[in-house]
This record gives structure tokens, C-alpha cells and sequence, in this order.
């Protein structure tokens, strides 16, 4: 994978990609979300922040990805990769079985494909000013884009507290937590996404979009 900061490629061959969950920064609204899921009958995590492990080969750079059935939803989260001796910062979705999530929160992030833009950031850069990074999620409803989520940073756990949880090999990628859905978690077929920088002035973007496959029983 090719990536890009400025007029630098930086080429990360992937060897590994983790999933940080529960990294939300206020521990009360983390516990209220897990007591939310337990009701709904899926089962804590055993610790929190939660490392998942999936398939390095679900992070793509393309702008289509295919799922299966019509209950799976994106979110958008900041990237952290390890390549060319440096740690980058990019953006990426998290797209999710929502379905399958009920049943197992691990086989939910394995099922999709994780979407992700082609310009990062030096981490260096903005290591010091993290907390100001503004996310933002967009999703087409009605033929209407609506926003999704919006927020900065200083609501998931400091990225150097989650490094710290799960250290970064040469060739690694982890995706580290998102913002509460606007109205509620709910699928799209269409979406766009940003994390800006107001300290420095600049912002990656990316979209992508969804197609179905039938479940075949």
C-alpha cells in the first residue's frame, strides 16, 4: 500500500492490523455503553481498552467495498501505521457486522473490509497537539448527506496510552476507537469522512461506498 505525506509515498506492506475498542476517554460513558450492550444480550469485553486482532488483508484503499446482508455500518477513526521507521497518522473506517456483532464482537470486526484514506500525517507533527483533531462522518440518507459523527479527539483515550497497551511493530496498522453515531448506529450505503487539523491548518479526506451481497440460507 502506497500512502502519502505531502509529496513523500510512504509504502506499508502490512503485517499485522488491530482494532482498538472501548477507548472511549470518559470511563462512565464506557461502562454506560457496556451496560447498554450487556441488555441487549452481547457479552463485555474482558478488559478495556480491547485489542482485536484481525486480517491485515481487510485494510484497503479502495472506495467500493462489498458486505454481506445489510446490517453492517462504518465509523470513523484515526489510523496509526508503522512504516519506513516512522510512526504515521491517517484516517480510516472501521466498517462493522452489526449483526454478527450481537454474537461476537471479535467475528464482527473480521468480517468487513476497514476502508482507509491515502494521506497521513507524521505523528511527530501532531503528537503534541492530538486532542484539537477534529473527526467527522457524513452518510448519504434520502439522498441527503447527513452528518454521523463529529468530534475531537480528546474524547478516545490518548494515542500514546493506547501504543502503550499495544505496541506498533514495522509494518503494523491499528485503527483506535471512534465517536458516538448521531441518531444512533444505523447502516449506509454511502459515506465520507475527515479528520482536520486546526493547529496546522489541513485535512485528509476519504469516502467510499457499500454494495450487498444476498444472505443465502
Amino acid at each position: 500500500m502506497i500512502f502519502t505525506c505531502d509529496k513523500q509515498s510512504i509504502t506499508l506492506q502490512p503485517q499485522a492490523l488491530t482494532i482498538a475498542g472501548w477507548t472511549g476517554r470518559n470511563p462512565d460513558a464506557v461502562q454506560h455503553h457496556i451496560d447498554e450492550l450487556k441488555a441487549l444480550g452481547i457479552a463485555p469485553p474482558s478488559q478495556v481498552p480491547l485489542y482485536y486482532r484481525v486480517s491485515q488483508a481487510l485494510l484497503t484503499q479502495d472506495e467500493h467495498i462489498t458486505v454481506l446482508g445489510s446490517g453492517s455500518s462504518g465509523e470513523v477513526e484515526p489510523l496509526l501505521i508503522h512504516a519506513e521507521g516512522e510512526l504515521w497518522l491517517g484516517l480510516a473506517s472501521d466498517h462493522t457486522d452489526r449483526e454478527l456483532e450481537a454474537h461476537s464482537v471479535a467475528a464482527s470486526k473480521q468480517a468487513c473490509a476497514k476502508p482507509c484514506a491515502r494521506d497521513v500525517w507524521r505523528y511527530a507533527d501532531v503528537r503534541d497537539h492530538l486532542d484539537e483533531l477534529v473527526l467527522s462522518c457524513d452518510i448519504r440518507e434520502e439522498g441527503e448527506w447527513v452528518n454521523y459523527q463529529q468530534g475531537k479527539l480528546d474524547s478516545i483515550r490518548p494515542l500514546d496510552e493506547l501504543l502503550a497497551g499495544h505496541a506498533l511493530a514495522a509494518g503494523a496498522a491499528m485503527l483506535c476507537g471512534t465517536l458516538g453515531a448521531i441518531g444512533g448506529v444505523r447502516p449506509a450505503r454511502e459515506y465520507r469522512m475527515s479528520i482536520e487539523d486546526p493547529v496546522r491548518n489541513r485535512r485528509i479526506d476519504m469516502s467510499y461506498n457499500v454494495s450487498t451481497l444476498p444472505i443465502i440460507n
